[in-house]
């Protein structure tokens, strides 16, 4: 949320489409339940709606019997609920039952089917287990093809969920081509000013940009912008989530007039449309202050950070994500502000929940970690940043791969820390491997490329 970082997409509207079916001829008892759950699933009032889903699953095992369609459906629209909501352990034994009911049902290679396959899939993806996820959408997707045929629209939003795990794997030509595939089939079947569209082009929008391809990220944000604008009115929270993307490009290419235009109108919008004690306010509080932080303007981020600190506490909880992701960004001013005393407290704090929340292994504690390890050095603590960093690189090489962006982030991380305490022998292969992911991915000629050849550069003159 914090960072510039990318979200996984699944059409809101599937399993409740499902669910409808599914349920088409139930008696007015039941109708009322579900007219109750679609409506509250569409306006995306999980809370509400999972005791309305809880409801239903409990007539249908009662009526149809554990083992029916209907009760499959029930479960996966309940899963749905909790996924949405974050209840990550609720959803997948619900998922898990919906999908082994269908598979005997239905057939293991049947459209249905293909629906939890791609559902259960987002729940991985939302965990952060990419492996396990990427088998199941390959598997929803190859369905669906046989099925439904490549031009369908529902083969399409399989393609574009599959491109965006491969986004966040940092996969970034198959996450392309596959999104490109899916936008040619939506084109063709919702028209180009279509909202599915605009969803499609701001998500190449963001695979452009992560690999520093700025011309065309522009290109195609500028077209989300252009066809959401028109099609949703100039303060729908989707053009706020485009104005955002828009804003990060100019960041990264230092226009920072224009980023931060976009990225205080993306804040009006959210506060207009969710409220200003709202996460989404919140979270384009904290894209602003990004901004100041890059800008090295801390005096502006610092207030920034704390009003956003302050709702999301509120909004999401002491101990939620969202505000570790502040309490590390606010830790990270003032250890750039020099004030070690206020930093630490703060992203030992960030790193408390991440553990506790995602686990010791997770790619957003691995983040905390880093950071901690950062403020150590700063301090000239090496002997407790060494083993952070060392903790943060193995994590990512597990759970993003070895030649993740990420993971070369972490060695260039461990190099520096190398450096500046005169181990040179161990600086120069991390800085070397981080040079070599960073130009098979981003090519080149890409910035955070010559800053690697910087590090070497410094590291070769240091050794004379």
């Amino acid at each position: 949320m914090k960072s510039i970082c990318f979200k996984f997409v699944v059409w809101l509207c599937s399993s409740a489409c499902a669910f409808s079916v599914a349920l088409a001829e139930e008696e007015t008892d039941m109708a009322a339940l579900l007219a109750k759950f679609n409506r509250l699933y569409a306006t995306k009032q999980f809370s509400k709606a999972a005791p309305v889903a809880e409801k239903i699953l409990q007539i249908r095992e009662e009526s149809q019997g554990p083992e029916s369609r209907g009760t499959a459906a029930a479960a996966n629209n309940l899963a749905e609920v909790y996924r949405y909501m974050g209840q990550y352990a609720k959803a997948e034994p619900l998922y898990q039952r919906a999908l082994k009911i269908r598979e005997k049902a239905f057939g293991r290679d049947n459209p249905r089917t293909a629906f939890t396959l791609n559902d259960l899939a987002a729940l991985y993806v939302a965990e952060d287990e990419y492996t396990k996820a990427e088998t199941l959408f390959q598997r929803a997707l190859k369905i669906r093809e046989k099925s439904l045929g490549a031009d369908h629209p529902d083969t399409a939003v399989t393609m574009q969920n599959l491109a965006a795990l491969y986004r966040n794997m940092g996969q970034y030509g198959k996450a392309e081509r596959l999104f490109q595939r899916a936008l040619a089939v939506t084109e063709r079947a919702s028209g180009p000013d279509h909202p599915n569209t605009a969803w499609i082009v701001n998500n190449i929008g963001t695979v452009y940009h992560a690999m520093g391809k700025y011309s065309e990220a522009e290109s195609y944000f500028q077209r989300a912008l252009k066809i959401r604008e028109k099609v949703l009115g100039p303060d729908h929270p989707d053009v706020g989530a485009t104005l955002s993307g828009l804003a990060a490009v100019y960041q990264d290419t230092g226009d920072y007039a224009k980023a931060e235009e976009l990225y205080k109108r993306a804040q009006k919008i959210a506060e207009k449309a969710h409220g200003p004690e709202s996460l989404a306010a919140s979270s384009s509080m904290h894209e602003l202050a990004t901004l100041y932080f890059h800008q090295r303007d801390y005096a502006k981020a610092e207030p920034l950070y704390q009003r956003a600190l302050a709702i999301s506490e509120k909004a999401a909880g002491p101990d939620s994500t969202d505000t570790a992701a502040t309490l590390d960004s606010l830790g990270a001013v003032y250890d750039r502000m020099g004030q070690y005393a206020k930093a630490e407290p703060l992203e030992l704090r960030a790193l408390k929940i991440y553990e506790k929340a995602l686990g010791p292994d997770h790619p957003d504690t691995a983040k905390a970690l880093a950071n901690l390890a950062r403020l150590y050095c700063d301090k000239g603590e090496f002997a407790k940043a060494e083993p952070l960093q060392l903790r943060a690189l193995k994590i990512d090489e597990k759970s993003l791969g070895p030649e993740h962006l990420d993971t070369a982030k972490n060695l260039i991380d461990l190099g520096n820390l190398y450096q500046e305490t005169g181990q040179y022998a161990k600086a120069e292969p991390l800085y070397k491997r981080a040079l070599k992911i960073r130009e098979k991915i981003l090519g080149p000629d890409h910035r955070t490329v010559a800053e690697c050849l910087d590090e070497l550069a410094a590291l070769y003159w240091a050794k004379g």
